[in-house]
This record gives C-alpha cells, sequence and structure tokens, in this order.
C-alpha cells in the first residue's frame, strides 16, 4: 500500500475557533510554520508545542493528534509544505544524496528559525492566494526548495529524508492496543504494521478473536464509558479522545451497546 495521498503540497490553514480535528496520519513528510496561535502534537508518546513564529518538521508514516488554539480574538494560522516521495526520489537521483544510517529517533522537530526559512515562506505566499494559478511544475520546484533548505540548515534530517524504506512487520498487539485512539482505517493500519490487508486481518483475529473493526468499536466504546462515568466527561468531548468521527455515529454506537444515549449517562 502506497503512503502517498491526494492533498496540496502547499497548504494554508486557518481557525477560528480551538479545533481537534487534526489529521490523523502523516503521510509524507511536512516543514511548516505557525504563524498565529499555538498547537499541540501528540506523535507516539510525544508532546509537541508550537506557537507564534515556530518552524516544525515532521516525519512521515506517523500517526498524530493535533490540537490547534487560536488567540484570543483571532485565527490560528499555519503553512505546512508537503515532501513527497516522488520528489525526494528526484532529489536523490539528482545529487546523489541517500540516507547513510537509518535514523527512527526524529518524529518531529523545532527548526531554527533562520532567514532562509522566513525567506522562503514570504516566497510562497502567492501561491496561497486563490486568484494565481500555478502550474504543478512550479509547485514542485518550491517544495524541492523546502528541501534543499531543510538539507542545508538542518543536516540530521537527511538521513531521516531520503530513508524511502516501508514499515516493517512489527508487533501487532502492541500496536493495536498503543494506536487503537487514531481514526484511521483499517487499509492504515495493516500498512503501518507492515501487512498486506489480508494478512493484517488474519493476524489481528488470531491475537484478539474479533474482526479489527468489533474489535476497535469495543475498545473505543468502554473508554467513553470509563470516561463519561469515572470522570464526568460531556459525550461532545469524548468521541474524539476515543476516536470516533462523529458525534451522531458515537451516540447511536454506543446506545446500541449501552441501551441508554451517552448524553443519559450519570443522570
Amino acid at each position: 500500500m502506497s503512503n502517498q495521498e491526494k492533498r496540496p503540497k502547499i497548504l494554508y490553514s486557518c481557525y477560528a475557533q480551538k479545533s481537534s480535528e487534526g489529521e490523523q496520519f502523516i503521510p509524507n513528510h511536512s516543514v511548516g510554520l505557525v504563524i498565529t496561535g499555538a498547537s499541540e502534537i501528540f506523535i507516539g508518546g510525544e508532546k509537541f508545542v508550537f506557537s507564534d513564529g515556530d518552524f516544525r518538521f515532521f516525519r512521515r508514516n506517523q500517526l498524530a493528534r493535533y490540537t490547534k488554539y487560536p488567540p484570543a480574538g483571532g485565527e490560528f494560522k499555519s503553512i505546512s509544505i508537503n515532501i513527497d516521495q516522488e520528489i525526494l526520489h528526484s532529489i536523490s537521483n539528482e545529487y546523489d544524496l541517500h540516507m547513510q544510517k537509518p535514523n527512527h529517533d526524529i518524529k518531529g522537530l523545532a527548526l531554527e528559525a533562520n532567514g532562509l526559512l522566513k525567506n522562503y515562506i514570504d516566497s510562497i505566499w502567492p501561491y496561497l492566494d486563490g486568484n494565481n494559478e500555478f502550474n504543478q511544475a512550479l509547485i514542485d520546484l518550491k517544495v524541492k526548495e523546502a528541501v534543499m533548505i531543510l538539507l542545508q540548515t538542518t543536516p540530521i534530517l537527511k538521513d531521516v529524508l531520503f530513508d524511502f524504506s516501508e514499515p516493517g512487520k512489527i508487533d501487532l498487539e502492541a500496536y493495536m492496543n498503543a494506536n487503537y485512539k487514531f481514526n484511521v482505517d483499517i487499509n492504515r493500519f495493516a500498512y503501518l504494521t507492515g501487512r498486506s490487508l489480508a494478512t493484517f486481518k488474519r493476524d489481528f483475529e488470531k491475537i484478539f478473536n474479533l474482526s479489527p473493526n468489533r474489535w476497535l468499536q469495543k475498545k473505543r466504546l468502554n473508554d467513553a464509558y470509563y470516561l463519561l462515568t469515572e470522570k464526568g466527561w460531556k459525550s461532545s468531548d469524548v468521541y474524539l479522545e476515543v476516536g470516533f468521527k462523529d458525534l451522531s455515529h458515537f451516540s447511536f454506537a454506543f446506545k446500541k451497546a449501552y441501551g441508554m444515549a451517552p448524553s443519559r449517562v450519570g443522570i
């Protein structure tokens, strides 16, 4: 399964209210800037916090949770540049750049706000104006420029950027127990655990004695019930925390499992 995703290579985000509905999977390396506001990102047990003027880098093939906070009376704004594998392969071939030693320690990284990165961000503003149209080749050049700046300013990223390996087969039980709250589809879990979809389903049922979808829903509902009954959470806060896509789906599944709407728990 390919990790490539159809999404803008240069993306501008703007939120007037707190948002916890960020991407749950990072398919490509990305470099970006928080313009205003603050963001919290949880990846692999690590918490990253960024605020106004902070540049950040995230490596590909990771599950992540984002919360974005606008400033008082303002909006959260950020710019992200998604670096796809095709461009990296092209740079690798053109400049004979290759990974020397795998570096799995870097999940995310705060980047120094140097002149090269600041000038680069200034140069891509025209690409964020919906009134301007640019051909794909021109956009690819700007992404390539971002890679060359990273290599110049943060050399440690070379072994991350040019690591073209795919996820290997890992401990399925441990991985799922650690990551079941991430709202991604079964295909993605299969890919991240180094399995075909068929092998993933077969291995999963051997370990858990349930299909992946049934197990995920049961685990998430159990967590939701605990948060509602023991912690006093509101159903409108619980559903995202435990991995449901929307409140209506969560409410329907919860009522079917427990015989009452989540909003009625504790009343």
